[in-house]
């Protein structure tokens, strides 16, 4: 994109959330933004895990020039005793906002001799990145990392909560199938007698909070979105760019050599047939319970079908005794795997899967039918939306059982509906590829604003 001169001396915070991949997905985008405005100077805001985890994983020439790293305080407070509640960590970092990120922008302003002239930030920063961007007569932009339709689901937190006491079927938001309350993000609902998280409560604000926002970023394709959904999106907010898949490049750049992959992933795949693998990969944060874990092992072995599975040496420790040995003929099970590249690759047939927005992502991709086993957060919205698609099946009841999953495999990988689930995988894809002009247009537009700001 050009530069301009009123680019030149710009000056973008971005306030990452540093959990779960979220920071990742966000430094994503500003790469893409700092290519498309190499005159704008950013300043990506995140805590030392966060940016530890994330530069580690990134050489030097993975990172512009015009990105610079600053670390915020994670807000756990000195002597603090993990109790291990759920979204414990999220709850004390948000708590510590805005003012350890007000610090943060201070450093990066006082640094670097320029004012913040726009902020960027995660939408599950809503609340506090409004409040700063207000204080600070600047643009504010939140990204938004999941799927539109999660999205839609905390913008109508209080209609849905007003509507739906505890139970019941959501089906009065536009563009949306039909679903249960149980299918909806745990925050949205609030169990009768039960506090309410400061997470939870952040997010339920979100309805109100992002229509003061100069522009919403989504990453994800409108063209995968019902016209429904798209048009009541733009009547709610001032503004919707739809980017594209944020944790992968489309159209996607050559395979690597498969002699670069040090994990052996890719030579072991380049010895199976076409659409023959089961990929099985559950994310780092979701983790199967023994019993699940048990039963995955137990199909694979049944069904002999050729396997790759992305299993860390933690939970390699409750295999059942024997199983490597006796599947070393038609399975691999490895600590990590190069997803983005293993998905691409012409023997995956299948992704058992958590639901996690950006594997699901990289999945429409490469047109590879899944198989769901949704955990929680946005998972269960997205598993609905694999089988809206028809793309996919859940695993019945949402617990994997041994037979469960083997009746699973059988149907997408040998029947006829399974076929049918292959070719509407592959049209999905087609419609991706089709839509990645109208996402480079809304990227550009988004590189614009800053730069205009």
């Amino acid at each position: 994109m050009r530069a301009t001169k009123s680019s030149e001396e710009k000056h973008v915070a971005f306030l990452a959330f540093p959990f779960a991949s979220h920071a990742s997905v966000g430094l994503s985008l500003l790469r893409k933004l700092a290519a498309a405005a190499p005159n704008v100077h950013f300043s990506f805001l995140s805590t030392a895990k966060s940016s530890h985890s994330l530069l580690s994983k990134s050489s030097a020439e993975d990172v512009p020039r015009n990105i610079k790293f600053y670390q915020v305080a994670d807000g756990v407070p000195e002597g603090h005793v993990f109790t291990g509640k759920p979204l414990e960590p999220e709850n004390l970092f948000l708590r510590a906002t805005p003012g350890i990120l007000r610090k943060g922008i201070d450093m990066a302003a006082a640094e670097t001799g320029r004012r913040i002239t726009c902020l960027v930030s995660d939408a599950f920063l809503s609340t506090s990145a409004s409040e700063i961007a207000e204080d600070m007569s600047v643009p504010w932009i939140p990204v938004w990392t999941s799927f539109p339709c999660c999205l839609s689901a905390h913008i109508y937190t209080d209609v849905i909560r007003e509507r739906c006491v505890g139970s019941g079927t959501v089906d009065f938001i536009p563009g949306l199938p039909a679903m249960r309350v149980a299918e909806l993000p745990q925050e949205v609902m609030v169990r009768e007698g039960e506090e309410e998280s400061l997470f939870s409560r952040t997010l339920s604000q979100m309805g109100s909070t992002l229509p003061r926002a100069t522009a919403v970023v989504i990453g994800f394709f409108k063209e995968l979105n019902s016209p429904p959904l798209n048009h009541d999106l733009k009547s709610k907010l001032q503004k919707v760019l739809h980017v594209g898949f944020l944790s992968i490049s489309l159209p996607a750049p050559p395979l690597q050599p498969s002699s670069s992959d040090l994990t052996g992933c890719l030579s072991w795949l380049d010895e199976k047939k076409s659409g023959s693998v089961a990929y099985v990969g559950f994310g780092t944060l979701a983790s199967l319970p023994r019993e699940e874990l048990i039963a995955v092992a137990e199909a694979l072995q049944t069904t002999g079908v050729p396997f790759l599975w992305s299993l860390n040496d933690k939970s390699k420790e409750f295999l059942p005794k024997g199983f490597l040995e006796k599947t070393k003929t038609h399975g691999k099970v490895v600590p990590w795997t190069p997803q983005t590249q293993v998905l691409a690759h012409a023997s995956i047939g299948v992704f058992v899967t958590h639901c996690g927005a950006n594997s699901v992502c990289e999945s429409i991709a490469n047109g590879i039918p899944l198989i769901c086993r949704p955990f929680f957060g946005d998972h269960y919205m997205v598993g609905r939306m694999i089988q809206e698609w028809g793309i996919g099946v859940r695993v019945e009841g949402g617990v994997i059982t041994k037979n469960r999953l083997v009746k699973s495999l059988e149907l997408v990988l040998g029947e006829e509906q399974g076929k049918v689930m292959r070719e509407k995988a592959e049209a999905l894809k087609e419609v991706v590829l089709k839509g990645v002009d109208s996402a480079k247009k809304d990227l550009n537009s988004l590189a614009d604003l800053i730069s205009a700001s």
